[in-house]
């Protein structure tokens, strides 16, 4: 790839344009959409409907991307430097700084400037905090963050970047899964974030993944611009970044965790960090359990349904990618089988049944009843170390040794990657 191949700008829509595909205004009116909406009320004692400036900065949000990185990579990677170049002094500035990297180019000053420098709002305790809450939700958050997005395969803002690069579709689906699992561990490991620490190297280089998938994909004549906006948009990437907070803050209660409002806050400003190292700064991100409730009924309620079969496929990769390889050694083939069952179960009870059935999926019982079975195991748990003085700290450090052991079952000695795909499958 050349560099006058690549789009001058990321920014392809007029001013204030929103997709076409984000169908807010016309969905908001339907009778179900205002049952959800005082039903939440009379719940919560708030309503979740936004305000219509926010929702319009939503929508227009799918047209905003990563300028900052987009320079670097047009500059250094695509530039006459070349990308194994590039990529040296981007791993050289990460172990060591800026300053350790001779002649560096000005955009890749520029990326470190804001890279290194804390944005006005960050408060660290807060990030700590979150990150613990994040790390209490052990393995269960990993299916529940996955299963919620399997629900949100519908929109092809979301599905076809996945299925045009092939990353979370047929073989390639527990390669790429397991890939997002390890930064997820990275970047709430405690100090995961810290400057050299892993968690922050990895925001880094998903970072400029997403630059190089972000660029192949506005190049291809089948992305639909004024559909869609642009390809991981800033709109898509912060709904990501909520389904790692509020979305499982609330959902997780159903399996026995007591995660109060103050401890979801928590995690929606650690999740909101991580997606300012990963580039993702939008300025109306929700400081506060209500405003992130607003973005999420909006993005909700603006939903299209027309993925189709690229979101069919994506749904249905899922389990699969989990089965035991016949070739493994028959203890892990027999932890592979229970945990495969487990996925199964977890999936079958957090996706909405009209979803579930609408897919080809694994029989769903018996194995949709282990969530239901354990709640009260954990929910105990949950009291005890919120009354306990000490277990808390303990059941970090279990947490943190399951999360691990985990992810080497599924993985082994493999480290993740993330390097972007060479070749789009189609």
């Amino acid at each position: 790839m050349t560099r006058d191949k690549v789009p001058a700008t990321i920014d392809v829509a007029a001013a204030g344009a929103i997709p076409a595909e984000f169908r807010y205004w016309e969905q908001l009116d339907d009778p179900r959409v205002q049952r959800a909406r005082r039903a939440w009320r009379t719940a919560f004692r708030f309503d979740p409907q936004p305000a219509d400036d926010l929702v319009r900065t939503f929508g227009e949000s799918y047209y905003q991307a990563d300028p900052v990185a987009e320079a670097f990579v047009d500059e250094v990677y695509l530039g006459e430097i070349g990308p194994k170049a590039g990529r040296a002094m981007l791993d050289q500035a990460l172990a060591h700084g800026i300053e350790s990297v001779p002649d560096a180019p000005p955009t890749l000053i520029r990326l470190f400037e804001e890279f290194e420098t804390d944005p006005e709002w960050l408060d660290p305790d807060l990030v700590a905090r979150g990150a613990k809450v994040f790390r209490r939700w052990g393995t269960s958050v990993f299916s529940f963050a996955t299963t919620s997005t399997l629900e949100i395969y519908s929109e092809s803002s979301v599905a076809k970047p996945l299925s045009y690069t092939g990353g979370y579709a047929g073989d390639r689906a527990h390669k790429r899964q397991l890939e997002t699992v390890r930064f997820w561990i990275d970047v709430s490991d405690p100090g995961g974030l810290d400057p050299g620490a892993r968690g922050r190297q990895t925001a880094m280089r998903v970072r400029i993944m997403h630059v190089f998938i972000r660029r192949k994909l506005m190049q291809r004549p089948e992305w639909d611009h004024a559909a869609w906006g642009v390809p991981i948009s800033i709109g898509d990437a912060t709904l990501t970044l909520l389904a790692g907070s509020v979305v499982p803050g609330l959902g997780l209660w159903s399996i026995g965790h007591q995660t109060t409002i103050t401890e979801i806050e928590a995690t929606l400003h650690f999740w909101r960090y991580v997606g300012h190292l990963l580039g993702v700064q939008p300025t109306w991100y929700p400081r506060n359990f209500q405003e992130s409730v607003r973005i999420m009924f909006a993005a909700f309620v603006k939903r299209a349904y027309t993925a189709g079969a690229d979101g069919e496929e994506l749904v249905e990769s899922y389990l699969p990618a989990f089965e035991p390889n016949p070739d493994s050694p028959w203890p892990k083939r027999i932890r592979d089988h229970i945990n495969y069952r487990i996925q199964i179960g977890y999936t079958a009870f957090w996706l909405p049944p009209a979803t579930y059935a609408r897919h080809t999926m694994p029989r769903r019982f018996p194995w949709v009843l282990h969530p239901i079975l354990q709640a009260p195991l954990i929910f105990g748990a949950e009291t005890l170390r919120r009354t306990i003085p000490g277990l808390d700290a303990v059941a970090d450090r279990v947490q943190r040794h399951r999360r691990e052991q985990w992810y080497r079952n599924e993985v082994g000695d493999r480290e993740a990657e993330f390097t972007p795909v060479e070749e789009f499958r189609r």
